[in-house]
C-alpha cells in the first residue's frame, strides 16, 4: 500500500459527492484489508514469486490500457522509467513478496498487524535523513508504543520459531525484511517526485515488478507448484480487482478530493479488517498477546499520523 504524507496535494470536496467519497472510503478500507485474507488463500496453492508476478502483470496491464484509453501519456525518458522500475520492484517485487512468503506459515491477521507499523519506520528514517522530516513529541510516543506492541505481537512466533520451528522464523524475517524494503521503496517514491500521473506510474510499477517476479518464478522452475484451483482463481481475481484495482483507484481519488489527515486513517483501519476477516473466514484464532499488541499497534500508528498532520498544518 502506497504511503500518505503530509505533503500530498488534494483539490477539496467541491467537485466530489458524498456518495462517491464514501464509496472511495470502502473501497480503501475494506478491499485493501481484505487483500491479506486473499493472500493467505492463495499463497497455500501459488509460490510466493508467482503469485505476486501474475498478480501484478494482470492489474499493471489493465491499468495501463485504462491509462491509454484516458489519453495519458505513457512514456517517458530511460531515467524515469528506469526509477519507476526501481520503486516498483522495491515497494511490489520484494516488499509484498515477503508478505506473501511469510502467509504461506503466519496467519493473516497477525502478518497485517506487523505490515501496520510500516508508517513508524518511514517516520524513523526519514528523522535521520537530510531534510526529513522531524518526528513530534507526540510521535516518539507513537513509536515507543508501537514497536513494544510489534513485540509483543512477534513474541508467541518468535518463540515457536526459537523451539525449533524453522518456517515460522523464516516467515518472521521475510515479514520484517518486506516491511523494511517497502519502506525504502515508499521513501525514494516520495523523494524522486517524479513528474508522472499517479495512475500511470502505479502501472509501470505493478508491471515491471509482475513481470521480474513471474520471470524470476520461472527461472527458478516453479511453475509445477502453482496449481489453479477455484481457491487460486479467486484469490488472483480478488487481488487482481480489489487489491490492486479498485482499492488502489479509490486511494487515488480520496487524495484528489479529501485532507490527507482523512485518507491516512486506513493505515491504522486495515489491519482491524484483516484481523476480523481472518477470524471470519480463515477461522484464525489470536492470542492474548496479540490483541494486546493489536490495540498498541494501531494506537500507536494513530498517534504518529495525527502528530504529523498536526505538525504539518502549524
Amino acid at each position: 500500500m502506497p504511503s500518505v504524507t503530509a505533503d500530498t496535494p488534494h483539490s477539496g470536496t467541491k467537485s466530489a459527492t458524498r456518495f462517491s467519497i464514501v464509496m472511495a472510503f470502502a473501497s480503501v478500507y475494506f478491499f485493501w484489508g481484505s487483500t491479506y485474507t486473499a493472500i493467505r488463500i492463495g499463497a497455500a496453492e501459488m509460490p510466493a514469486l508467482l503469485l505476486t508476478g501474475v498478480r501484478f502483470t494482470i492489474a499493471g496491464a489493465i491499468l495501463l490500457a485504462w491509462c491509454r484509453w484516458r489519453r495519458l501519456q505513457l512514456l517517458f525518458p530511460a531515467k524515469t522509467m528506469l526509477m519507476l522500475g526501481i520503486i516498483g520492484l522495491l515497494l511490489l517485487g520484494c516488499g509484498n513478496l515477503g508478505l506473501v512468503y511469510a502467509e504461506e506459515t503466519l496467519p493473516s491477521g497477525l502478518s497485517s498487524l506487523v505490515l501496520a507499523v510500516t508508517p513508524l519506520y518511514v517516520a524513523l528514517i526519514e528523522e535521520f535523513l537530510p531534510g526529513g522530516e522531524p518526528v513530534p513529541r507526540r510521535g516518539w510516543l507513537g513509536m515507543v508504543v508501537g514497536f513494544a506492541g510489534l513485540a509483543v505481537l512477534l513474541w508467541p512466533s518468535l518463540h515457536m520459531g526459537l523451539a525449533g520451528n524453522r518456517s515460522v522464523l523464516a516467515a518472521i524475517i521475510a515479514l520484517l525484511a518486506g516491511a523494511l524494503v517497502w519502506t525504502v521503496g515508499s521513501i525514494l517514491s516520495r523523494r524522486t517526485k517524479l513528474p508522472v500521473n499517479s495512475f500511470v506510474a502505479a502501472s509501470w510499477q505493478m508491471l515491471f515488478a509482475g513481470v521480474f517476479n513471474t520471470m524470476l518464478g520461472s527461472l527458478l522452475g516453479q511453475w509445477p507448484q502453482f496449481h489453479l484451483t477455484g481457491a487460486a482463481i479467486g484469490s488472483l481475481a480478488w487481488l487482481v480487482t480489489g487489491g490492486s484495482l479498485l482499492g488502489y483507484t479509490g486511494f487515488i481519488y480520496l487524495l484528489e478530493h479529501v485532507p490527507v489527515a482523512k485518507v491516512a486513517s486506513y493505515s491504522y483501519v486495515n489491519p482491524m479488517v484483516a484481523v476480523l476477516l481472518g477470524v471470519l473466514i480463515l477461522h484464525e484464532r489470536p492470542q492474548a498477546a496479540e490483541f494486546i499488541g493489536m490495540a498498541a499497534v494501531v494506537f500507536a500508528v494513530f498517534l504518529l499520523t495525527t502528530a504529523q498532520m498536526k505538525a504539518k498544518v502549524a
